[in-house]
């Protein structure tokens, strides 16, 4: 059986629109991968977006990959909406379709991968999501003109069993060309 990496992102605002900061953890195996990054200006939304693009990108080929977040908007758009958006060109019959090129980046990426999605409560307790909250955080106080470099690192044991959490495929995606 092919093993699952484990995705977990946040993104964060100070102020909405304001400056933002987002993180992931990639968890494969035995090692971690951490990616951060921030806007000067920006919405908690593009941040939680942005966090999900950046690990799906940072993969190096077609991977079966879990992405758990604890944005609703991010988790509703791809199992969910994301199959109308896409279909009229991301945008909506009524209304304004928010960010709709950060949404086509993002089912760009998706359907690179074999791609679940999961949602969790955040400020829960959940612990991979809440380091993901102090790289995002960390970030909003950041120069954001500093290089960002990932990190890599492997991990030596774990505190205790991380709980299954149920995830959804990525819904139908339509891309225009």
């Amino acid at each position: 059986m092919t093993e699952i990496v484990e995705m977990y992102t946040d993104g964060a605002c100070r102020g909405n629109p304001g400056k933002g900061g987002w993180g992931v953890l990639l968890r494969y195996g035995d090692v971690d991968k951490t990616l951060y990054g921030g806007e000067l200006m920006s919405t908690n939304n593009r941040m939680e977006m942005t966090a999900a693009m950046a690990g799906l990108n940072a993969l190096t080929g077609p991977t079966k990959v879990t992405v758990v977040t604890d944005s609703e908007y991010v988790f509703n758009g791809m199992t969910n909406w994301i199959t109308k958006w896409s279909g009229l060109g991301f945008s909506k019959k009524k209304g304004t379709l928010l960010n709709p090129g950060l949404w086509r980046a993002l089912a760009e990426a998706s359907l690179a991968h074999q791609t679940s999605w999961a949602w969790t409560r955040g400020h829960s307790g959940v612990q991979l999501n809440e380091r993901c909250d102090v790289l995002a955080s960390t970030m909003i106080d950041a120069r954001h003109s500093d290089p960002v470099t990932p990190s890599h690192k492997a991990r030596t044991a774990r505190a205790a069993s991380l709980p299954s959490i149920a995830a959804t495929k990525t819904a139908g995606i339509w891309l225009p060309a």
